[in-house]
């Protein structure tokens, strides 16, 4: 009878006394959460309940395990598991808990500075993001190596290994040398402010938004929803446009190809009645100007400015597109045109033009070319 009762009392008692105190931890921090409306903390903490109860159950049952009897002749399986199980949830505890605190002081720190720095709480948040990931992978690491010391044999294989440990050492150098490459420049990323998640970029001619930032890898959600992962390295190695880069601010260029009649003036009041109707125009600076013409056309040059990329964009479309309606609608001279008028010649050697009617293709210093 005691051979049935001592199992079952180590055992249910264990998992009790873990339900038990993970129910009460939980409560006291959902007391606190309602309690402190200002942090996060108390509310990521509770996402660690799962590995905070195992943690409870595995280290109960290891510490109890002697006690029960049970499966004896399995003593060292069973031990050296709830060891390994121990190890774990405490590495996924850890994890957790270092995932809540920086989130927390991430969050308090881009609630106090969004306002004034945007720039500065991007750069943050990329860091933080960053930091985390490290911590994680330190972390499980540590943890694997510790299970893998659970096992005599690796320990009795220690010794062997730090004796190789120099040549094993340059080969994987050798061979992981592009992962090393990307990891330190994801650090260098990361901490150089080179660029940051949210940033607005050109990379290979392709404009978008950086999403995601780890050691390895860089990806770019483009204005079309498409993501282009790039690593890190990349961008320490190759030039790329980083349009968020000190202030957000932006000008932007519009052009329009028209006719040399084209009413200069007139449009460059209905661009300013355009950028005054437009929200997206911040109102720092605008102009319209000249810049190139050709026989047949002059290129026409607007100068629009904007508060961040987005809105760039949307200004530059809608100034394109109100204008030529315009042009359309009140001045359609001013639209590019085909010139289909006979060319004017110049007089022959007598000072008199050709006769109208005679083409001038047929025209020999004046006179009609004899057939």
């Amino acid at each position: 009878m005691d051979d049935v009762l001592r199992p079952l009392i180590v055992v249910g008692g264990s998992v009790v006394l873990t339900l038990l105190l993970g129910w009460v931890t939980d409560l006291l921090l959902r007391k606190a959460d309602e309690r402190h409306h200002e942090t996060p903390l108390w509310g990521l903490l509770r996402r660690a309940r799962i590995p905070y109860q195992l943690l409870l159950c595995a280290a109960l049952l290891r510490g109890s395990y002697d006690e029960a009897r049970l499966l004896q002749s399995h003593e060292v399986g069973v031990g050296r598991t709830l060891t390994l199980v121990l190890i774990g949830s405490a590495a996924w505890l850890v994890i957790r808990i270092a995932a809540a605190v920086v989130e927390t002081s991430y969050s308090s720190y881009a609630s106090s500075r969004h306002r004034r720095d945007p720039a500065r709480v991007r750069r943050v948040r990329t860091q933080v993001t960053l930091i985390r990931r490290v911590v994680s992978a330190v972390v499980g690491v540590v943890a694997v190596a510790a299970m893998l010391l659970t096992f005599p044999a690796m320990r009795a294989a220690g010794a062997s290994l730090l004796a190789s440990a120099g040549i094993l050492g340059i080969v994987a150098g050798v061979a992981a040398q592009s992962t090393l490459s990307n990891m330190f420049a994801g650090l260098q990323i990361a901490f150089g402010d080179m660029v940051r998640i949210g940033d607005t970029v050109v990379v290979d001619g392709e404009w978008g938004t950086v999403e995601e930032i780890t050691l390895t890898f860089l990806t770019v959600r483009t204005w079309d929803e498409r993501r282009i992962t790039m690593p890190v390295s990349y961008f320490t190695s190759a030039p790329f446009e980083n349009w968020s880069r000190g202030t957000p601010q932006m000008t932007g260029i519009v052009f329009w190809h028209l006719d040399h009649s084209a009413p200069l003036e007139a449009m460059r009041d209905k661009l300013r009645d355009i950028l005054r109707e437009c929200p997206a125009w911040d109102g720092r600076a605008h102009n319209l100007s000249v810049t190139d013409s050709t026989p047949s056309t002059i290129e026409v040059r607007a100068l629009v400015t904007a508060k961040d990329a987005d809105d760039i964009w949307t200004v530059r479309v809608e100034v394109r597109e109100r204008m030529i309606r315009w042009l359309t609608e009140e001045h359609p001279y001013a639209l590019p045109r085909v010139n289909t008028a006979d060319a004017v010649l110049r007089p022959g050697p007598d000072g008199h033009r050709p006769a109208d009617g005679v083409p001038a293709a047929r025209r020999v210093h004046g006179h009609p070319r004899e057939r």
